[in-house]
Parts: structure tokens; C-alpha cells; sequence
């Protein structure tokens, strides 16, 4: 594999990166696909809101994608992690973390985003079980029920109107001072949600991981059966940065409408490359991102002719 110049190295085996290299290999483009097996949706149960795999457990549903991408032979995935690329448009060199070195024409980073220590105690315990992210992945599931949101600032303006379509039974959380004005807290106040201040001590849960109260510093208890929270997040791999692509504010890779990122020849695709983190959104990033790797690739074969 080390002497073969492979028209792809896709790096991240998640939604985005499994669908570009199914695209690609019916494409007849000979791809490695490099995946090091640590999703950011291992803490979950199943997945949501893909249409034919609601519910789906994340492990099974990448099963399945390996195995309709093997119908492709032009295309490998190796359990491994990048280490390092260098080189240039048309020739870039990959070293993985176990020392093997591919070569590759283009570089598509699906990456995705990882979560910083969740340093809130008790929290960890029910991430993926019965405290999330996102409502469109894991709202219905808690419609209804008395709910914790952990947020602050302008972003809980956003966020609670938004978790508020699934369940009326909010109270905020903020571990912290509030970060509002007086305006929104009199928003949440007309909306019957109570705001909180005082830092969080704890989370306690069941054995299952089903959240039973938050504990402030202050001694308040709130009971609930579900938290949403703000996550701290940064992306997959520091890889996007050492090939001098531009980063976001938000840390996660720039690209235009395309997949492009300012490094010819480098481009990136699902959660590190978009602020909508949604399975079904990264696997049609990823489907669409390939789709212009191939045209690339088959316009410089075909003007290398003349």
C-alpha cells in the first residue's frame, strides 16, 4: 500500500466520511479510508432523525456501512489513525499513528468533533443515556418530562425556545452566572422557566444512567428526568491545523460550500466542517463533498490529455 498513489485518503470512519468513500467507490476512485474506531456517538444508545435508520445503534449502523462499502473494491478502510500528512496537491504522504505511510492525489478531513472532560460531576455518568446535546437527536424520547437545560449567555436564549417544542417543563441551569440581560431574563421568566445560578455540585442518576436531580452548591435540588447541555467541543484531530487550514472561531475546519478548504487538494467534510452536528446532515456532506473530490480528479485526468 506504501508504493500506491491512491486518488483519496479519507480520514474519519463517521457518517460523512463512511458516504464519501461509498460515493467514491462507485466512482472507481481507489480510496483508503482511515478509521481509528473512537466515534463521539459511542456514548449513545441509537441514533435519530436518518431516514431507514431511526433508532439504530451507532455501532451496527457503521457495520452496515462497511459492509455495503465492501462491495467496492476499489475502496479500503484500515483501523487505523493519522498521524501526520505532508507533501502537496496531487501528493500528499499520510503517516498513521502506527507508522504506515500512504500516498494520495486528495485529502478529505471527516474528522468530526470531540467533547473536552465534562468537568461537571455526575454528568458523565448520564451523557448519552438521559443527558444530550441536541433535541432533533434525542427530544422525543424526553417529550414531556421535566427537563434541566445547563447553558448561559445568548446561546441559551436560542437553545431553550428551541427544547422548549418538545417539553414545557424547563428549568435553567447556568453552573454559573447567568450572562443575560435583564430583557431575556424577563423572556424566560414570561415563559414560566425558572433560572438558576448557582453552581452545580452534582448530577444524580440511577444505575442506568437516568438522571434523577441536579444539586447546586446553594443545597437546591431540581428533579428531572433529562438534561440538555452546551458541550465544549473541539476538533477530532489537530490534523486541519498543521496543514494550515483556516479555522473557525468555533474550532472547527473553514470551508466554502463545496468542502474546499484554503490548502488545495485538502478538503472537509460532516461535524468539523459545519455547526450542524446531525448524522444524516454529515452523511449528505460527506455524499456531496466526494462528489467534488471526483470531479476535481476527473477534470485533471481529462486536461492532462491534451
Amino acid at each position: 500500500m506504501e508504493n500506491q498513489l491512491y486518488d483519496v485518503v479519507i480520514i474519519g470512519g463517521g457518517p460523512a466520511g463512511l458516504n464519501a468513500a461509498l460515493v467514491l467507490g462507485r466512482a472507481r476512485k481507489d480510496v483508503v479510508l482511515l478509521d481509528e474506531g473512537r466515534p463521539r456517538n459511542a456514548v449513545t444508545g441509537e441514533m435519530h432523525g436518518f431516514l431507514t435508520r431511526d433508532g439504530i445503534a451507532p455501532g451496527e449502523f457503521r457495520r452496515i456501512a462497511k459492509e455495503e462499502i465492501a462491495a467496492y473494491p476499489s475502496v479500503s478502510i484500515l483501523a487505523e489513525a493519522a498521524g501526520a500528512i505532508t507533501g502537496a496537491d496531487s501528493r500528499f504522504t499520510i503517516e498513521t499513528t502506527n507508522g504506515l505511510k500512504l500516498l494520495a492525489k486528495k485529502i478529505l478531513l471527516a474528522v468530526g468533533m470531540k467533547d473536552r472532560p465534562l468537568d461537571i460531576p455526575g454528568l458523565a455518568d448520564v451523557y448519552g443515556k438521559s443527558a444530550f446535546v441536541c433535541p432533533y437527536c434525542d427530544g422525543w424520547e424526553l417529550r414531556d418530562q421535566p427537563l434541566v437545560i445547563i447553558n448561559r449567555g445568548a446561546e441559551l436564549m436560542h437553545f431553550a425556545p428551541v427544547i422548549s417544542g418538545w417539553s414545557k417543563r424547563l428549568t435553567v441551569c447556568t453552573n454559573g452566572p447567568d450572562e443575560l440581560t435583564e430583557s431575556q431574563r424577563e423572556e424566560l421568566r414570561s415563559n414560566g422557566v425558572p433560572l438558576l445560578e448557582s453552581p452545580i455540585r452534582q448530577i444524580d442518576s440511577s444505575d442506568d444512567g437516568i438522571v434523577r436531580q441536579v444539586v447546586l452548591e446553594d443545597g437546591t435540588a431540581v428533579a428531572c428526568r433529562g438534561i440538555f447541555f452546551r458541550p465544549e467541543l473541539v476538533a477530532g484531530s489537530n490534523l486541519a491545523e498543521g496543514l494550515g487550514c483556516k479555522m473557525t472561531d468555533m474550532g472547527s475546519v473553514e470551508v466554502d460550500e463545496f468542502g474546499k478548504t484554503n490548502i488545495p487538494g485538502v478538503y472537509s467534510a460532516g461535524d468539523v466542517a459545519s455547526r450542524l452536528h446531525q448524522a444524516i446532515a454529515a452523511a449528505s456532506n460527506g455524499a456531496l463533498v466526494a462528489a467534488v473530490i471526483n470531479n476535481e480528479l476527473n477534470s485533471e485526468a481529462w486536461r492532462g490529455n491534451l
